[in-house]
């Protein structure tokens, strides 16, 4: 459990428009969708999609590194890592697993016989929305154990986008929408304490000083 006045005496460190801004941020922040990806090799990519999570209000982003491990663009990213929590895995299959137990439906964003438009998909149901390899597209693992195939309506001679643009895509017209439904798509109160205190670590610099003077006795 959070320290709930060791909270709001960090805080005390934040000046008034930090304070307001995280606020206002983790009162937009969700973990009803969630995004995947599996073994991205261009760097940036990887790094944009968190990107965009944090424009939407996408608190989590998973991180599939069975093939290729590279460490996060902190230019492209634009700080975004600081605001988005990352969870890394070693196989597709953890991955998934882990997903699942959370109550999350595994969407694969791919062209597929069976597949979703983007204006048909049921935002009320908990989703991670996958995204694969620039060449290769998805594994068969997420194939096989995918809920839903999901694809964004293209009429132009291109049959496909950057992971990157696709994630950005999806992710604004999935948020504006669920936004607009009743159901409680916010964090928690804890979830939302337990990022406050995290954000105030990223932010102020002598932060373990103050915390072990805070709880020296008087």
């Amino acid at each position: 459990m959070i320290d709930i006045k060791l909270l709001e005496h960090l805080e005390t460190y934040l000046t008034p428009s930090r304070k307001e801004k995280f606020s206002k941020v983790l009162s937009q922040r969700t973990k009803h969708f969630t995004v995947a990806t599996e073994d991205v090799y261009q760097l940036h990519n990887t790094s944009a999609v968190i990107r965009s999570c944090d424009v939407f209000g996408i608190q989590e982003v998973n991180i599939i590194e069975e093939r290729n491990t590279k460490r996060i663009d902190r230019e492209i990213a634009m700080g975004a890592q600081k605001w988005v929590d990352l969870n890394r895995y070693h196989t597709v299959k953890n991955c998934i697993d882990d997903l699942k137990q959370k109550g999350y439906q595994i969407v694969a964003t791919t062209p597929h016989v069976n597949n979703c438009e983007l204006h048909h998909f049921d935002v009320t149901k908990k989703a991670c929305f996958f995204f694969g390899r620039e060449t290769e597209g998805l594994s068969e693992d997420v194939l096989n154990n995918a809920d839903c195939f999901l694809k964004i309506p293209m009429v132009g001679f291109t049959e496909s986008l950057n992971i990157s643009v696709s994630a950005a895509i999806i992710l604004q017209y999935v948020t504006t929408k669920l936004r607009q439904t009743d159901i409680d798509w916010h964090l928690s109160q804890n979830e939302i304490n337990c990022k406050r205190l995290d954000w105030c670590k990223k932010t102020i610099k002598s932060y373990d000083e103050i915390v072990e003077r805070f709880y020296q006795p008087e």
